[in-house]
């Protein structure tokens, strides 16, 4: 049997609470590879989830009627950067995540922005390795501008290790 098709549509206020819990199941996965801390943590803010819903800053994609996955994202000058993307693992390795990608693409086409920009962990198998598949490329430190920095700075503040993480960088996929 097949499986349903997936829908891809800004998120609305009633999908925060799975959001929420689609950011928690797929937390899970880290386990596998020991950063435990990120399966333990809790989700975001239900206040700071809605806010992006509002500024339509988060695409989900939608299975059957159900939130299977989303990607939040913030409008800066010139680019787009990717906040989070998940996909509960159940329907993982079903391309959700580079279709969600390819939405913030289209958004960046109507915004004008010419990048997308994300940070992610080095070795996770489908965390930078997976990126680079879908043509995200490492950004060096001394390509870091003060928005990126600050981002850095921001996660140091919160415990997270760094050294464990990279910064990437696409260009714009054109309209396909």
């Amino acid at each position: 049997m097949q499986a349903p098709a997936v829908l891809y549509r800004f998120a609305v206020p009633r999908d925060v609470a799975s959001i929420r819990v689609v950011e928690s199941e797929a937390a899970q996965r880290f386990v596998s590879v020991g950063l435990t801390g990120i399966a333990a943590a809790r989700p975001m803010d239900a206040p700071f989830v809605l806010k992006k819903v509002r500024a339509s800053e988060v695409i989900v994609a939608e299975c059957g009627g159900e939130c299977v996955g989303f990607v939040m994202f913030a409008m800066l000058r010139s680019r787009i950067y990717v906040e989070a993307l998940d996909v509960v693992p159940q329907h993982a390795g079903r391309r959700i995540g580079a279709a969600l990608l390819d939405e913030v693409d289209a958004r960046a086409r109507e915004s004008g922005a010419t990048r997308v920009e994300l940070s992610t962990f080095r070795h996770v198998p489908w965390n930078a390795p997976y990126y680079r598949r879908l043509g995200f490329s490492e950004l060096a430190d001394d390509e870091l501008d003060a928005t990126l920095l600050r981002i850095r700075r921001l996660r140091i503040a919160r415990g997270v290790d760094e050294t464990k993480r990279v910064f990437m960088r696409r260009e714009v996929k054109a309209a396909g």
